[in-house]
């Protein structure tokens, strides 16, 4: 059974910095990309970074967040990192790893349980 599991969470104040991890268990093959996705209250599920797991890594950023965050990854066991910085009270959401695998079946995507990120003075 396929399982993400995300940390690094919590409460930090506007200016601050934290950084998420997300950790992929069980047997998946063919990813062809890893994310982080959030979700605030009253509102839908938003893209925040993509990396593609490729030679040449290509890197996707919500214009929300471009300059603050990094997303990075690392092999396999696959792991995908976002480095958050300069963080504002808007960044406050649960923040969700995804995993894309593509084979014979199509596109199936994974998802961690979320992690909450708080931004208040």
């Amino acid at each position: 059974q396929v399982q993400l599991v995300e940390s690094g969470g919590g409460l930090v104040q506007p200016g601050g910095s934290l950084r998420l991890s997300c950790v992929v268990s069980g047997s998946i093959f063919s990813v062809s990309a890893m994310g982080w996705y959030r979700q605030a209250p009253g509102k839908e599920r938003e893209l925040v970074a993509t990396i593609t797991i490729a030679a040449v890594e290509r890197t996707n950023y919500a214009d929300s967040v471009k300059g603050r965050f990094t997303i990075s990854r690392d092999n396999p066991p696959y792991a995908v990192y976002l480095q958050m910085n300069a963080l504002k009270p808007e960044d406050t959401a649960v923040y969700y790893c995804n995993a894309v695998a593509v084979n014979s079946l199509g596109r199936v995507d994974y998802w961690g349980q979320g992690t909450q990120v708080t931004v208040s003075s």
